[in-house]
């Protein structure tokens, strides 16, 4: 789908989350080893997201290092450490140039201090942009967002600012990652693999999924497109029923 074609479809997610799988059996298929997944992986990463700002969406979130990740082994998560580091140091200025503000969401506190150091210096060389917003998950899980949004509002009670009883979902949608911004429209998953995760689990329960057998390196513009095109065909009903979406949209 050209970019011109954009206009041809019935609606662009607001918020984008994707799932980047498949980097090591991409290299594998290769007989490579998996450090140059991740790096053919970068590739994938500038191509969506200039799309994706080129077409219109507000926020794209990508899951690039999970809390369950530090498991995998010392020599590849060294690697993504040092993938992570280079592109916070070179990438971040073509996204400044670009008027795309970067956040990044997870425990950064398990970085290095050198990476500590230039997730501060990317997110404030880019916080007065207005364009898309990129979130970065790093060293995020959906158990752990949950978990220290309920601390913070654990304190609150604690300090007498809010009565238990008086607990909303909109008190914890105001404490986890990006409750700042428009919950996910659509997440895309690669690699053929059919789960969340633990990726933004608070923040999806209204997301519509595309799933898409291809791996993370191979994703490009045609892929990113086709799962807009399939987001566009769909009814989203938030628990209404079709007669009632009818009333509302005559």
């Amino acid at each position: 789908m050209k970019m011109s074609e954009t206009s041809t479809l019935k609606a662009i997610p607001r918020h984008v989350a994707i799932i980047m799988d498949g980097n090591n059996r991409w290299a594998k298929k290769r007989l490579l080893g998996g450090v140059a997944g991740h790096k053919a992986g970068v590739k994938a990463v500038r191509t969506t997201v200039e799309e994706c700002a080129r077409a219109g969406v507000q926020v794209l979130t990508l899951y690039a290092f999970s809390s369950e990740n530090w498991a995998r082994p010392k020599e590849e998560v060294n690697a993504l450490m040092d993938l992570f580091l280079i592109a916070l140091k070179r990438e971040v200025k073509k996204l400044a140039k670009n008027n795309i503000r970067l956040r990044i969401i997870g425990d950064t506190t398990a970085f290095n201090s050198a990476i500590q150091a230039s997730i501060v210096d990317a997110e404030a060389l880019t916080k007065h942009n207005t364009g898309m917003t990129l979130a970065i998950a790093a060293n995020y899980g959906g158990h752990w967002d949950i978990t220290q949004a309920m601390r913070k509002v654990a304190e609150k009670v604690k300090l007498g600012e809010l009565l238990p009883e008086d607990i909303t979902d909109t008190d914890i949608t105001n404490e986890v990652m990006l409750g700042d911004l428009p919950p996910p429209d659509l997440c895309i998953r690669t690699a053929g693999e059919q789960r969340i995760s633990n990726f933004l689990l608070w923040q999806m329960a209204y997301t519509e999924f595309y799933f898409t057998p291809e791996f993370w390196p191979d994703f490009n513009k045609e892929s990113l497109f086709k799962a807009f095109d399939s987001f566009s065909g769909r009814i989203r009903r938030f628990g209404r029923t079709d007669e009632q979406l009818q009333k509302e949209n005559p």
